[in-house]
Order: structure tokens, then C-alpha cells, then sequence
């Protein structure tokens, strides 16, 4: 236990060490997504999906988060971060950890490898191969991957060659076949859009083997370099510097980004993973010439990328996969012919992805650019898929003569590229396009449609947690409210209206009916509503909070949290991934339960309820739904909504189902304690858990009409049994 629960409680508010380190705590939960390789309630190809995932994830990590910390190191900054860590502590602090969860990584991999060839499917070195598989792949090799192969030399005449963001190449130690000739090093670039397992010819009885690129580039090196014979090789992959800074001063956005994006493939080294088992003069010459500092240099054991291994998550093996999963459509929307215009006229209605179609929302888009009564389509898009049906449904409808604004986000990290090409190909269809504010991002997900009808316009309006993206709305936990109430139509035009019509923002935002906009008071509108719990609880009265998001970092936010709890409001938080509080700490948080959920589906949802008079769950509580986590940049730096469940009928769905089951999912959630360690409730494969996931999965009665039923076992709010480690 740390030394803040050895504080007095005067201390305890003036301590930086109240708060976790943000970076620390992401580390934590990656740490938590590969676990769940380990976890053998898992069909084992998605246990390797797992681990992929939580490769990816720590790429991402070092691109950004890592390498903005090692440039403040550069440049001399000292700043520390809200609970006391310069950057330089910071890095220090990653590097320790990262080592040991990448070592854990290649132990998850070795494992995994074994029990997928017990099923039948093999990851084979070149040695292991029979001469008949050395035929097919030197046919293969010389139809496939010879041809975009550029074998280079590095010696004084050649210079060592630009090695893009994550990309792979084997370098070869050379010498002449011929004696008197001097050595050189050779180098060949792995081409990015070879597959990284090249699949051999299966076996009979459905048996599927692989063998890795890298390999085969190494094995076929006298075709490469005919006139050298290899004394040694190794394979190396870069990581640079991938975040993107628009200057105050851009007067041009779209070309301003497409010179970062260009930059980005040249940014600084911040790792240079490197296999440990090559000659040790060959990885000093390619750490010297590629000019990499000391620390950015991992050696390696085991298999570099571990990213590619979804490329081995094959369909041939549906038993080693989750089961599919049909998500079901509404059915009040479905009961009226389709038309989602009515349904939502005469009812809000709540749609909860994945479980929930997606292909409801893209219904709405759809349904308005073909309506002759619809005028005017608004839609925010911040990640979308490169083919997206709401894209063409929106170039549709501007194609048909109606008014059309998308709002494209640019600077959604790593899909600025898509967003380009989707924005120029809605302006070319006659889309207002606008592209929001270079300091704020807009994070906010709303689709507006404005229709003639008999008594006049009326807008319908929808409101989502998630991104309008056909691939994630698989995989992800979401929300996404339809509603024809005028108020949240009018406040959805104001939000559409400030992007659009301001050059700089306001000092104040617009003035709303029902939503709550950052950055202009979410943040305080979240603390009066805490505070306001705080005081019922110090009166005597019910009280109580029960939020659910991704990441909770925000020191101001949090900061209430603790003034509520030592009120003695009962907090219970569902934090998938950061979290900078500390709970369970004597006279700090001692109310304040967290728990992390990680399991098939991606927790993506952010949903607050306040108790507001009466003991959760109640009729009178306050909920809201965001596409805002609580942090620095959600709730200040970002075009955000806070929307309120308002219908009865939603509110039960949100409050007594959704917020219930995941209060208490035991299967796949985590409980966190004040050193910000996380302990699984119950050991994979308990057999009396309750997994909300598969839950919603199991219950199609819980939505579709918007009817709310009490999950099956009512609500356990009292801390879980821990399992044993």
C-alpha cells in the first residue's frame, strides 16, 4: 500500500499522490487485455485476437503518449504531472514496466503457439519445412514477393535507407562469394501490404500451416544478393514519433495536414525492437546508422509485431472463434414498416450496440436522403470506415437536391487520411463540408434531419456514444438515442450552428435547453451535479453516483469525487481503461468502488446516473449519456455532448439493465484497489459468475421496444470476494 493511506485526512486533498499516473494506469490496462489471452473461457483464435490487440495497443502507446513524454524530455521540461512525476520519471517509470508486459507478451505467444498446434495450426520456421514445402514456397516466393522486394546495399556509396513508422526489415551481415572481395551489409525493406504469415498448402485433414515473411526473405538471401553468401542476418522494426500538432497560426487545415501526415511516416525513432538473436556487430551497425538513441534500442527474443498475429485469425477454424452473434434490430421500428421516422415519433427510442444493429442508423441516414419531405441533413463524423454507408447515404441525399452539412473531424487521431478522402468526396457530391476548430477537436456524435411535415418542420435527432462506424458498432459497447423532441432538435442545431458559423470559439458557448456542451460546462455542470450528491448524503439523505466510461483522468472531476465520498455518497465507477483516482482510501474514497470490464466486446459507452433525492436505482435519478470521458481534453479541449435520459421507458433501460448488469458483471470485470492494482473478481471458468455481456447477448427481450426489465438477480452493491492471484 502506498504512503497516502498513511496521510492524515487534512493531507490527504493537498497531495499529488491522490492521483495515479495517467500513463501508468493505461499500462495497467493493457496489461488487463492480455490477460484475457490467458483467459481459456476463450476460443483460443480469440485469445490470440487478444493478444494482437494488445500489441496495437502499445505501438499506439510509444507513437503518442510515450514519445510526447521523451520530447519533453528533450527539450528540458520539468513540469510535473498532477500527482508529481517530472517527464523524465515519467519515461523511466514506462520503460520499467513495458519491459516486463513485453516479456509477458512473447510468454502469451509461446503458449498460445503450442495450443494452436494441437489444433492444427503451426507457425513453422524454414527448418521444419519438407522439400516439397520448399518448392511451393520458392515458386511462391518468386510469383509474389520477389518482385516488390528492393534489396538494398549500405556501404559508403549506398546510405542506409528511410525506414517508415512500423515498418520491418532484415538486414543480412554479407560477404563475397568470391575470395578478395570486400563484405558489406544488405538490407531488404519488408513490403507493408505483404502478408506477414505467408499460408502454405494445408495439410490433409484441415491441418493450416504458416511460415513468416521474415524467414522466408532470409531463406531465399542468395536471390536477393547473388554474388554474396550471409554470414548472419537479423530483423528489425521501427517505431516513430506519430503524433500530429496543428500550428495556432495554420491558415490552411487540409494542407496543413497533409504535409503532417506525410511528416508522420518520418518522425523520431522512440523504439527500435530488434532481434536479440542476430550478430551482435550487425544490430550495433543498424542501431548506429539509423541513428537511434540508447533507449529507444529493445532487444528482443520471440516474434517482433505482435500486431500481425490477427493476420493468423482464420475462418477455416469457426470452433476456435466466438460463436456469431446476430445483433437483433428494433423492433418497434421494424413493426412499422421500417419507417424509423414514425417510430421515433411516437416514442423515444434507445438502440444498444453491438447487441442492437448498427444497420438502424445507417436506416435513419438512408431514409432521409430518399424522404422528399427531408430538407436538410447535419451529421458529425470522426471515424467512419473508408466505404461507409452514412457517407453514401449523405452524398445521396446531396445528390437529390437536399441541404447537407458534414462536420468531418480531421483530427481523428490515426483516421485523418479516411477523413480526408471521404471529405473530398463529399464535397464533390455538393456536401457542405466543414472541418471544426484547429484547437478543439469535435468529439461529439449527433445526426440531425429536418423534415416538412403537416404541422410544419420537425427535426429528428440522434444522439450516439460511439462512432458511425459499420466495423466498431460490432464490437463495441454503445448508445445511440433517437429522439423527435423538439428541444434536443433545436440544441442539436445550436451545437451544429456554433461549429459552423464561429472562425475562433466564444468565450461562452450557446445556450441550450437539455444538453450539456464542452468545453464550454460540462466539466462544471459534472461537478454541481456531484456536489450536489455530496450535500444530500452530509443532510442525512439518499445519495449516490454510478458512472461508466473509458477513461476517468480529469483531477478537478475526481477532486469532487473525493469531497463527495468523504460526504459518504456511495460512488460505484465502471472504468474500462485509465483511471487516476485511487479508491478505497481511509478518509479519501472510502464510498468509491471501481471496476474495470474487459471481455468480447470493447466497453466504449460513457453513461452517468446521479441519484438526485432517492437510493439507486430510482425513477427520480439523473442520467446522461456522452461521447465524453472524464478528462483534461473531453471535458476542455473537445466539442462534446451530455445528453439526458429523459422517457421513462429509456431511463429503465439505461438505469435498471444496462448500468445493473454491469455493476455486476463478475466474469470479466476487475476490481481496482488504492496502489491502482487490479484483482479479476472471479477466476475465468467460475461457474456461478454473470457475464453482462453474455447477458444482453441472451435477453433480446430487453430492448427493441425500449421496455425495461431488472436484470435477473437484483443489484449487488456491495464489493465482490476477490479471487485469489
Amino acid at each position: 500500500m502506498s504512503e497516502i493511506t498513511e496521510m492524515t485526512e487534512p493531507d490527504l486533498m493537498a497531495s499529488p499522490s491522490r492521483f495515479l499516473n495517467r500513463e501508468l494506469s493505461w499500462l495497467k490496462f493493457n496489461e488487463r487485455v492480455l490477460e484475457e489471452a490467458d483467459n481459456k473461457t476463450h476460443p483460443l483464435l480469440e485469445r490470440l485476437r487478444f493478444l494482437s490487440i494488445s500489441g496495437n495497443n502499445l505501438d499506439e502507446f510509444f507513437m503518442v503518449r510515450y514519445a510526447g513524454l521523451r520530447e519533453q524530455v528533450r527539450a528540458g521540461i520539468q513540469r510535473r504531472s498532477q500527482e508529481g512525476m517530472t517527464p523524465l520519471q515519467q519515461v523511466s517509470a514506462i520503460e520499467q514496466t513495458v519491459e516486463k508486459l513485453m516479456d509477458d507478451q512473447q510468454a502469451a505467444w509461446k503458449t498460445l503457439r503450442e495450443e494452436m498446434s494441437v489444433h492444427n495450426i503451426e507457425v513453422l520456421g524454414i527448418s521444419e519445412l519438407k522439400k516439397s514445402d520448399l518448392t511451393w514456397l520458392k515458386s511462391h516466393f518468386e510469383e509474389h514477393i520477389f518482385p516488390i522486394l528492393t534489396p538494398q546495399a549500405v556501404d559508403p556509396a549506398h546510405p542506409f535507407p528511410f525506414i517508415p513508422n512500423l515498418g520491418f526489415a532484415v538486414a543480412f551481415q554479407l560477404v563475397p562469394e568470391e575470395e578478395g572481395g570486400e563484405g558489406m551489409v544488405g538490407l531488404v525493406p519488408m513490403p507493408a501490404f505483404s502478408p506477414r504469415f505467408i499460408r502454405l498448402p494445408d495439410r490433409k485433414g484441415g491441418g493450416l500451416r504458416f511460415v513468416r515473411l521474415e524467414s522466408v526473405i532470409a531463406h531465399f538471401e542468395p536471390m536477393l544478393f547473388p554474388a554474396f553468401k550471409s554470414t548472419g542476418h537479423s530483423v528489425f522494426r521501427i517505431v516513430r514519433d506519430s503524433d500530429i500538432e496543428i500550428e495556432d497560426e495554420a491558415e490552411d487545415l487540409i494542407a496543413e495536414f497533409e504535409i503532417l501526415l506525410r511528416q508522420r511516416r518520418r518522425g523520431r525513432i522512440v523504439r527500435i525492437h530488434i532481434d536479440q538473436d542476430g550478430p551482435e556487430s550487425l544490430r550495433n551497425f543498424i542501431v548506429r546508422e539509423i541513428g537511434a538513441e540508447p533507449r529507444d534500442v529493445m532487444e528482443q527474443g520471440g516474434l517482433l509485431g505482435l500486431k500481425d498475429l490477427s493476420d493468423l485469425i482464420v475462418k477455416d477454424k469457426p470452433e476456435l472463434l466466438f460463436p456469431p452473434f446476430e445483433a437483433r434490430f428494433p423492433e418497434r421500428i421494424r413493426e412499422m414498416g421500417g419507417d424509423c421516422f414514425e417510430a421515433i415519433r411516437a416514442k423515444d427510442i434507445l438502440v444498444h450496440h453491438p447487441y442492437e444493429s448498427f444497420d438502424v442508423v445507417v436506416q435513419f441516414i438512408k431514409q432521409a436522403a430518399r424522404d422528399p419531405d427531408v430538407v436538410a441533413i447535419k451529421q458529425t463524423l470522426y471515424r467512419t470506415s473508408l466505404n461507409s454507408p452514412i457517407v453514401s447515404a449523405l452524398i445521396e441525399a446531396a445528390e437529390a437536391g437536399k441541404t447537407v452539412t458534414a462536420l468531418v473531424e480531421i483530427k481523428a487521431r490515426f483516421d485523418e487520411e479516411t477523413n480526408l478522402r471521404l471529405a473530398r468526396d463529399l464535397e464533390r457530391a455538393g456536401v457542405q463540408v466543414v472541418y471544426g476548430f484547429i484547437d478543439y477537436k469535435t468529439h461529439a456524435k449527433v445526426s440531425l434531419v429536418v423534415r416538412r411535415e403537416a404541422d410544419g418542420l420537425k427535426t429528428y435527432t440522434h444522439f450516439g456514444t460511439g462512432n458511425y462506424h459499420p466495423f466498431t458498432a460490432k464490437i463495441y459497447t454503445d448508445l445511440a438515442l433517437f429522439t423527435a423532441d423538439p428541444a434536443f432538435g433545436r440544441d442539436a442545431g445550436r451545437l451544429f450552428n456554433y461549429i459552423t458559423a464561429y472562425k475562433e470559439p466564444p468565450a461562452k458557448g450557446p445556450d441550450l435547453e437539455k444538453i450539456v456542451m464542452s468545453p464550454f460546462a460540462m466539466e462544471d455542470y459534472l461537478i454541481e451535479q456531484i456536489e450536489k450528491e455530496a450535500a444530500a448524503a452530509k443532510e442525512g439523505g439518499p445519495s449516490g453516483i454510478w458512472a461508466k466510461m473509458n477513461s476517468l483522468v480529469d483531477g478537478d472531476v475526481i477532486d469532487a469525487l473525493y469531497r463527495a465520498s468523504q460526504a459518504g455518497v456511495p460512488i460505484r465507477l465502471v472504468i474500462r481503461g485509465i483511471c487516476c483516482l485511487r479508491p478505497g482510501v481511509p478518509g479519501l474514497s472510502e464510498t468509491i468502488q471501481v471496476k474495470s470490464l474487459i471481455g468480447r466486446y470493447l466497453e466504449h459507452s460513457r453513461i452517468v446516473c446521479f441519484a438526485n433525492g432517492e437510493a439507486l436505482p430510482s425513477r427520480k435519478a439523473k442520467i446522461y449519456m456522452s461521447s465524453a470521458d472524464w478528462m483534461d481534453r473531453n471535458l476542455k479541449r473537445r466539442v462534446e455532448a451530455l445528453v439526458p435520459i429523459e422517457v421513462p421507458t429509456v431511463h429503465r433501460q439505461v438505469l435498471n439493465q444496462i448500468m445493473v448488469a454491469n455493476l455486476n458483471d463478475d466474469m470479466q470485470s476487475w476490481d481496482m484497489d488504492a496502489d491502482g492494482e487490479y484483482h479479476r473478481v472471479l477466476e475465468p471458468g467460475s461457474k456461478a459468475g454473470f457475464s453482462a455481456h453474455q447477458y444482453f447477448m441472451d435477453n433480446p427481450s430487453l430492448s427493441g421496444r425500449g421496455s425495461a426489465l431488472v436484470v435477473s438477480e437484483p443489484p449487488r452493491l456491495a464489493p465482490k470476494k476477490r479471487a485469489s492471484k
